[in-house]
């Protein structure tokens, strides 16, 4: 169950990058990994360095695919985002953004600004 998980779930982040890209995206990286965590997708878009988690669901029984990211996930990617600046050397002069891309069955909302950055 676990290997069809991560096999939907990187579907489910092929099709992200996919239609980020036909919205004038650019992708800079994908599943960047440190000991703090993982971000889906590392981008540029309108003078951002974006930071974008991917969430998929089949239905909403387990509820809406947005939902699943809440403040400790946040929390997480912020410091991986925290990490990711850092070893790149990019200051605090680049603006960030943090954004969900949740995928329910074959729709995919983008929200934009999805949450703040959180310290703790």
């Amino acid at each position: 169950m676990e290997q069809n998980n991560r096999a939907v779930g990187a579907d489910m982040e092929a099709k992200a990058v996919e239609y980020l890209i036909s919205q004038g995206v650019e992708v800079l990286e994908r599943n960047f990994r440190c000991r703090q965590g993982e971000i889906d997708i590392v981008c540029r878009h309108d003078g951002y360095l974006v930071f974008v988690e991917v969430k998929f669901r089949a239905s909403l029984r387990k509820g809406a695919p947005e939902e699943a990211v809440g403040a400790a996930k946040q929390r997480v990617i912020c410091r991986v985002a925290d990490y990711y600046r850092c070893t790149h050397g990019i200051g605090q002069s680049v603006s960030v953004r943090y954004d969900v891309i949740a995928v329910l069955n074959d729709q995919i909302r983008w929200y934009r600004n999805a949450f703040s950055h959180r310290y703790r």
